[in-house]
C-alpha cells in the first residue's frame, strides 16, 4: 500500500477511509446547504448522514482489525473484547446551520488504550493524527508539520475555547466554535491554549485526547473535560 501519510499502514488504511467517507460528508452539506429554511428538516438530514458515516466507514475500518468493535454516539458493536473503533461526527449541530466547521473523530483503542488517533475536517481536508509515541502531526494538500502545543502561560495572552452550559467564569480570549473535537486538535496545534467543557460522549473525544498529548499537552477527564498546554492554571 502507498503511504499517503507519515506513520504506519493501518493509520494510513483509516486515512483512506476517512476520506472516502469525506467525500460523502461534503456532498451532504451542499444539501443541507439548501435546506436552511427548514431547520428540522437539515436536523432529520444531518442525522441520517451520521447514521450513512457509520454504515459506511465500517466496511472500511473492518479490513484494518476485521475483529474489532465499534463504539459511536449511537451505537456499539461487540468485537474481539481487544480492538475497538471509537467513531464521531463532531460539530453536528454546525452541520446542521450549514456552518463548515465539523470533523469526524476517529480512534482505534487496543486493551483499553488509544493506539491511533484521527480527527478530519472534511471542509477543508486537514488532518489532525498521533499514533501512540509517535507524536502529533497536522495533514492537508498544502502543509504538513508535526503539532506542538503552545507556550504561553499569561491570562492576558490566552485564547481559550469553551463548551459549557452553566454560568462558570471564563478567562482570556473566549472561543466557543461548536466542534469539540477540532477544539482539542486546535489546542494541540497551538491555536488555543486550552479547552475547558462539559462532559462529551467519549467518541467525541477520544481520538482528540491522544492528539493533545503526543502534542505536548495535558488533559483531565473527570467532572469537567480541561485540555491545555501544560502551563495554563484552571
Amino acid at each position: 500500500m502507498e503511504l499517503l501519510i507519515k506513520g504506519s499502514i493501518e493509520l494510513n488504511k483509516m486515512f483512506a477511509a476517512l476520506q472516502r467517507t469525506g467525500a460523502s460528508l461534503r456532498r451532504d452539506f451542499g444539501e443541507v446547504e439548501n435546506l436552511q429554511q427548514s431547520l428540522k428538516g437539515a436536523r432529520d438530514f444531518v442525522q441520517k448522514a451520521a447514521s450513512r458515516i457509520e454504515e459506511s466507514i465500517l466496511n472500511d475500518l473492518l479490513l484494518v482489525r476485521p475483529s474489532a468493535g465499534l463504539l459511536t454516539p449511537n451505537m456499539s458493536q461487540a468485537g474481539d473484547g481487544r480492538d475497538e473503533f471509537v467513531l464521531s461526527l463532531s460539530g453536528a449541530s454546525n452541520f446542521v446551520r450549514g456552518n463548515p466547521h465539523f470533523a469526524i473523530s476517529l480512534a482505534l483503542r487496543s486493551n483499553d488504550e488509544t493506539k491511533i488517533a484521527l480527527v478530519y475536517s472534511p471542509i477543508d481536508e486537514r488532518l489532525y493524527y498521533a499514533e501512540a509515541e509517535r507524536g502529533a502531526y497536522l495533514f492537508s494538500a498544502y502543509h504538513s508539520a508535526r503539532l506542538k502545543v503552545s507556550k504561553l502561560s499569561e491570562v492576558d495572552q490566552l485564547t481559550i475555547a469553551y463548551n459549557t452550559s452553566d454560568k462558570r467564569p471564563e478567562i482570556g480570549d473566549v472561543r466557543r466554535t461548536g466542534c469539540p473535537a477540532l477544539d482539542l486538535a486546535w489546542v494541540a496545534a497551538g491555536k488555543f491554549d486550552a479547552f475547558v467543557s462539559d462532559v462529551l460522549d467519549f467518541a467525541e473525544i477520544a481520538a482528540g485526547d491522544l492528539i493533545v498529548r503526543e502534542a505536548g499537552g495535558h488533559i483531565e477527564m473527570m467532572a469537567d473535560l480541561i485540555a491545555n498546554n501544560g502551563k495554563v492554571q484552571l
